[in-house]
């Protein structure tokens, strides 16, 4: 088994390192599924229907992970992967990633400093706050957090976790995929938000092409969508309701390689089916999410995405933290 870090890699080192053509993905998310089942809830599946939601769809309903996302699967993989400087962890984030690692260290005892955006949000700012690690908010959004947690990484030799181009990262989210197929998936495709790319990355690289994935992006955050036309990264600008969580101004190496493997489809929804599809979940199924959570839903409800008679669906719920917290106010 190869030796899986933290470090960010453009696609040109990943296959110079050949990681990319030695790479067991499959044999390394289950190797992940094993080290972090003690840290991680197993999410539930849920199969629902109704007045907005026409059409029965499986849901996976990852907003309840420990944090509210995704993002603690990545997060655990990668502290449980290897050794830990004693400078301890520096991450940037939009908000989920860096509550994710908070969270992490906070178990597994290390030092956490945290770079987010102020659009991250108060909910978002307060859960991180609560896990005790060392916050800085910054002007600006994602990049700009990352441009300081990297500067924080070379002044103090902190072990910087990244948010989504990592293959520690990546393998991490791919368990969630994993799980969900193990929970009985049926659907031919799933849809899936993408923002810099290691959920929908995971997700690929586990299913191997064996189902159809359709990334959703914002029309006003569409870093993957702009990458596969030019078949390259390329910085986009970045603004709208899910921003905080969506809003990585270039997507991930890994990522991109991956999805242009699997010819991934690509689907814009607006600000307003985010919204639409955010309401549906609660007023029809009682989930809680934030914009992130719902914008795979929104392709489906506000047909940016048309599955083909017969096609089974389903949709992957990653983030519930909301802004505001319904509960402070």
């Amino acid at each position: 088994m190869l030796e899986i870090t933290n470090k960010a890699y453009s696609l040109s080192e990943f296959i110079a390192s050949k990681q990319v053509g030695r790479m067991d993905w499959k044999a390394e998310i289950e190797a992940a599924q094993s080290r972090i089942v003690p840290h991680v809830r197993r999410t539930p599946v849920l199969r629902a229907t109704g007045m907005v939601i026409e059409r029965p769809v499986e849901f996976k309903l990852e907003h309840l992970q420990h944090t509210g996302s995704f993002k603690a699967r990545g997060a655990f993989n990668t502290l449980l992967s290897g050794p830990v400087p004693e400078a301890g962890l520096v991450a940037a984030s939009g908000g989920n990633h860096g509550a994710a690692v908070a969270c992490a260290a906070a178990r597994l005892g290390h030092r956490a400093t945290i770079f987010v955006p102020e659009l991250a949000g108060p909910a978002k700012i307060a859960l991180i706050e609560r896990t005790g690690a060392d916050l800085k908010v910054v002007p600006g959004v994602y990049a700009d957090a990352l441009d300081r947690a990297r500067d924080h990484e070379a002044t103090t030799g902190a072990m910087q976790i990244h948010a989504y181009d990592a293959p520690a990262t990546v393998i991490g989210q791919g368990t969630c995929m994993a799980e969900w197929e193990d929970q009985g998936l049926t659907a031919d495709t799933v849809l899936i938000a993408v923002g810099g790319g290691g959920l929908v990355a995971g997700a690929l690289a586990w299913l191997e092409g064996r189902r159809k994935v359709v990334a959703v992006e914002p029309e006003n955050a569409c870093a993957l969508h702009a990458a596969l036309a030019v078949g390259t990264p390329v910085d986009v600008e970045v603004s709208g309701v899910a921003a905080n969580a969506l809003g990585a101004r270039r997507i991930g190496d890994i990522c991109l390689g991956l999805a242009r493997e699997h010819r991934v489809v690509s689907t814009l929804v607006s600000d307003d089916a985010i919204t639409t599809a955010q309401i549906a979940l609660w007023q029809e199924m009682r989930q809680l999410v934030e914009p992130a959570g719902a914008a795979a839903l929104a392709a489906l409800i506000s047909g940016a995405y048309r599955p083909e008679p017969g096609e089974r669906v389903a949709v992957l719920i990653c983030g519930g933290n909301i802004t505001p917290d319904p509960i402070q106010g």
